[in-house]
């Protein structure tokens, strides 16, 4: 039989999360603008914002709490901050359309870094403004060609460049019957054709399956009529360094750092934001990604629910808590609901996620009441930090970037409407 104050904690656990499920909803029926998810998502964090300073934060403070409640603020940050990272590596960022783009964005850069590394062993791209190369990063493609098929003829126009990624090619004088070279991880194949468009000079046929990186000189052709600065480069180059480059200068693995260090400096300022295609296809390539994404959803929720339970040892728990906490969750099962939908996710599924995790909610408020019954004042505080830690680090993380991204301008004025709306029920106690 379930204690009075046991059951208590676990139906205004129930209460606080009630509001996902009722997002799910709320979702199949109506699907809202975007500026609308985002200042209801606003409002939710700046609800939750009030809750967890008035109710967390100020009430461990009266008690002269600092130090415990300091550290269980850093702690809770810490530990979302690696849970939620490794949440998303499994899929989790799909739960809202800020985390997927943030990460979506996170690994294009990383895979532009990975480009520059290899340009910059390059001699023509080395003697290039690392800068002005940064446009011409999405037009680089990935090739694969299989053992002993041909990557490109003699004769034929140089309308490209490859780098080898993996992989053996052997470079032929079909002509005169020989083999020039053999090339293999990081070479270069035709870099002067982006220059000068001359015909190639052999033929390069893949000795083992190959992967190589592709620029077309018709793209580096566009990046130079835009960039004048590129453009009198490249023509320096012609006139003064083919010899040079031909002979493949050997290039300085401190230069070359040098050279992608100045390269990737700004290129967060680039905003190389993932487009729909490759949201899709991040969505597809996750199978586990349901799963990460109701973990994701979980790890949002486990610090409040502790807290609701601990909170009916000393006293009943506060209206602005219980009220920030269903103001916070139902914007948040909104937006992740469509974007869920989006994904061809079922509404039954997406409605089950949801519910269950009301229900665990409930259970860990239970849970939490049971397990502080006679626990000292410091704890109580060191957990209370946690929680406001982890909320607010989740809070900064997610809620807002989320309704910014959709939003705008309106972020902060609702996330202000939120807040005040927290106090207030805090004036019905």
């Amino acid at each position: 039989m379930m204690e009075p104050l046991s059951l208590q904690a676990f139906l205004l656990g129930l209460l606080s999360a009630a509001s996902l499920p009722l997002g799910a909803v709320v979702a199949m029926l109506w699907v809202p603008r975007q500026k609308v998810i985002a200042g209801l998502m606003a409002f939710g964090g700046g609800a939750l914002l009030a809750a967890l300073t008035i109710d967390l934060v100020a009430e461990k403070l009266a008690q002269g709490e600092f130090y415990p409640l300091a550290a269980g603020c850093i702690l809770g940050g810490l530990l979302f901050v690696v849970l939620n990272q490794t949440i998303n590596n499994k899929g989790g960022f799909l739960r809202k359309a800020a985390t997927t783009i943030n990460h979506l964005k996170r690994q294009k850069i990383k895979h532009y870094r990975f480009l520059f590394e290899k340009l910059s062993k390059v001699p023509l791209f080395h003697h290039l403004p690392p800068r002005e190369i940064q446009d011409l990063l999405p037009y680089v493609t990935s090739r694969e060609f299989k053992k002993g098929s041909t990557i490109l003829h003699q004769g034929d126009p140089g309308d490209s460049l490859f780098i080898i990624e993996h992989g053996t090619v052997e470079i032929l004088d079909e002509k005169n019957h020989r083999t020039i070279a053999t090339l293999g991880d990081n070479d270069v194949l035709g870099e002067m054709a982006l220059v000068t468009g001359e015909a190639r000079y052999a033929t390069a046929r893949a000795v083992t399956d190959t992967t190589v990186w592709q620029i077309l000189k018709e793209h580096f052709d566009r990046l130079l009529e835009t960039s004048d600065k590129l453009s009198q480069e490249v023509k320096a180059l012609v006139s003064f360094r083919i010899h040079d480059l031909q002979n493949k200068t050997a290039i300085s693995p401190e230069k070359a750092e040098q050279w992608v260090a100045e390269a990737v400096q700004h290129i967060d300022a680039k905003h190389y934001l993932p487009n729909d295609m490759e949201i899709k296809e991040a969505a597809t390539s996750h199978s586990g990604a349901p799963l990460a994404i109701w973990l994701g959803i979980l790890l949002d929720g486990i610090p409040e629910s502790l807290v609701i339970g601990s909170s009916l040892l000393h006293h009943s728990v506060s209206f602005s808590l219980i009220a920030g906490l269903f103001l916070s969750n139902f914007p948040e099962a909104l937006s992740s609901s469509a974007g869920m939908r989006q994904q061809n996710y079922s509404f039954v599924k997406i409605f089950c996620m949801w519910a269950s995790l009301m229900l665990i909610t409930g259970i860990g408020a239970c849970l939490g009441n049971l397990f502080f019954v006679e626990a000292p004042p410091f704890l109580f505080a060191l957990v209370g930090g946690m929680a406001a830690g982890a909320m607010l680090t989740m809070i900064s993380e997610t809620m807002l970037p989320e309704a910014f991204y959709k939003g705008g301008a309106i972020t902060g004025f609702s996330t202000l409407l939120g807040f005040l709306a927290a106090i207030f029920f805090k004036t019905l106690e």
